[in-house]
């Protein structure tokens, strides 16, 4: 009895890994969770679409491999859960690839070269990370901002300031709320370029970090296949193009 149910969980197992590469087979759309509140990556147009240029880069990846999508808007801070549970295949939503993440889940080959941004008000002397020690800090709760902030002045510490989304850090940051946000570069420029008493501080002590596309621990097909179609893209100039479209230059690796 014993021996039949470890078959029976080790088989259980095995089904969730290839459910990504069966749902291909069998034909039905692969499900792609993206925090939809991340302009210009992920965001919702005036018509209520998912926008952006994490959205564009995936469905140039699913077109160029033959793989059909249904996105759908997740908070950032339950969309791993939503990984693990099985109710998504797989996650774009400017997520950094890191060691701590990587325990738990695969990545893709990077698709955005990235850093964290600090804004701050204009009269703001903060010029960089240390200056921040004694503040109060809006992050996206999970995000590496958060980690930034926690290894600074520890996770529990009450001037760590955690939301859902970076319109909610930089809106907090606009009303007062808080001394300084943090996030990452293109979306932060992004939303400080909206409020004309806001400014960024590039403190160049942060590391260079890359985003990847997320599956589940072990996926490899859907891994391989996502790596293929990104490779692909690059390699044609689709890539530059979307680039391009998002950020008003062409891509320069970092």
């Amino acid at each position: 009895m014993w021996n039949k149910k470890i078959a029976l969980a080790i088989g259980a197992a095995a089904v969730s890994v290839l459910a990504a590469g069966a749902a291909q087979a069998q034909g039905r759309d692969l499900v792609v969770a993206s925090s939809a509140t991340y302009a210009p990556f992920a965001f919702e147009n005036k018509d209520k679409q998912i926008v952006g240029f994490d959205i564009d880069i995936v469905n140039a990846i699913a077109k160029q491999q033959g793989m059909k999508l249904r996105i759908v808007n997740t908070p950032f801070s339950s969309i791993f859960a939503s990984l693990n549970n099985g109710d998504v295949d797989f996650v774009i939503s400017g997520v950094t690839i890191n060691d701590k993440r990587k325990q738990s889940f695969d990545f893709s080959q990077p698709y955005f070269d990235a850093r964290q941004l600090i804004a701050v008000p204009k009269d703001s002397t903060v010029a960089s990370l240390k200056d921040l020690k004694d503040k109060k800090v809006s992050v996206v709760s999970g995000s590496t901002g958060d980690d930034v902030m926690s290894r600074e002045v520890g996770k529990t510490s009450p001037n760590i300031r955690r939301f859902e989304s970076t319109p909610l850090i930089i809106s907090e940051l606009a009303a007062g709320g808080v001394d300084a946000a943090i996030g990452d570069n293109g979306v932060i420029a992004y939303r400080v370029s909206q409020y004309p008493a806001l400014k960024t501080v590039d403190d160049a002590s942060f590391p260079k970090e890359h985003f990847g596309i997320v599956v589940r621990k072990g996926d490899k097909a859907l891994q391989e296949k996502i790596n293929a179609g990104l490779a692909a893209i690059r390699a044609d100039g689709s890539y530059n193009v979307i680039y391009k479209k998002w950020f008003n230059q062409d891509y320069k690796p970092q």
